[in-house]
C-alpha cells in the first residue's frame, strides 16, 4: 500500500463515521436546498444517484428536475459511468455493488452531475470510494463541453483537505443541509 493509498484509507474511515453519525440525525432541508440550486439548470440533462447505505438521498431534487434524469450504470472496473434514464417510479433492477439502476431505458449524457461522495473539502475536492468512476466521467464529459459537478453530502463529511491525486476532479459546486459552497 502506497503512502497516499494508506492516507485516503485513513480518511475514508473516519468520513464514513461522520457520515454514518450525520445520516442518524437526517439530511434536513438538503434535497431541497438541492431542487433549488438545479432550477437555474431545468432542461439541461442531469445525473443524480440512488442514494446506498448512509448517502444523503438526492431522489426529491432529481424528482423535481424539469429535463432528463439519469442515474450511473457502471459497466466496468476501469471504465467511466454511463447513465440510464430515470423517473419515479420506474422499473429498478440491481446493478453493480448493489446500487440500483433503471430496469431499462434510454442512455444520456449528463451536462449536470449530481456526486456522491466520502468526504469533500473548501477547495472542491472530493473523496470517493475509490474506483475512479466519476474522475473518469468528468473528464470524459468536460472534454466535450462543459460539465458541472454538483457534490452533495452532510456538512459533517467536509475535512480539512482531501487527499488527491493528479487524476482528481474538482467539483463546482458541493450542496450540504446547511446550504450551497460555490468553487
Amino acid at each position: 500500500m502506497t503512502d497516499l493509498s494508506a492516507v485516503k484509507t485513513d480518511a475514508r474511515a473516519r468520513a464514513f463515521a461522520a457520515r454514518k453519525e450525520a445520516h442518524m440525525k437526517g439530511q434536513g432541508q438538503a434535497a431541497e436546498i438541492l431542487a433549488d440550486f438545479l432550477t437555474a439548470y431545468q432542461q439541461k440533462p442531469l445525473a443524480g444517484y440512488m442514494a446506498m447505505r448512509t448517502e444523503i438521498d438526492p431522489m426529491p431534487a432529481m424528482a423535481a428536475h424539469q429535463g432528463p434524469v439519469g442515474v450511473p450504470v457502471i459497466l466496468g472496473a476501469g471504465q467511466a459511468l454511463k447513465f440510464r434514464e430515470w423517473a419515479p417510479g420506474c422499473a429498478l433492477v440491481e446493478g453493480a455493488f448493489k446500487a440500483m439502476i433503471p430496469a431499462e431505458g434510454a442512455w444520456i449524457e449528463p451536462e449536470v452531475l449530481i456526486v456522491p461522495l466520502v468526504a469533500f473539502d473548501t477547495r472542491g475536492y472530493r473523496l470517493g470510494y475509490g474506483g475512479g468512476f466519476y474522475d473518469r466521467t468528468l473528464e470524459g464529459l468536460r472534454a466535450k463541453r462543459p460539465t458541472l459537478a454538483v457534490g452533495f453530502a452532510f456538512a459533517a463529511q467536509e475535512m480539512e483537505a482531501v487527499p488527491i491525486e493528479p487524476t482528481d476532479q474538482r467539483l463546482d459546486v458541493i450542496v450540504t443541509e446547511r446550504g450551497v459552497l460555490t468553487f
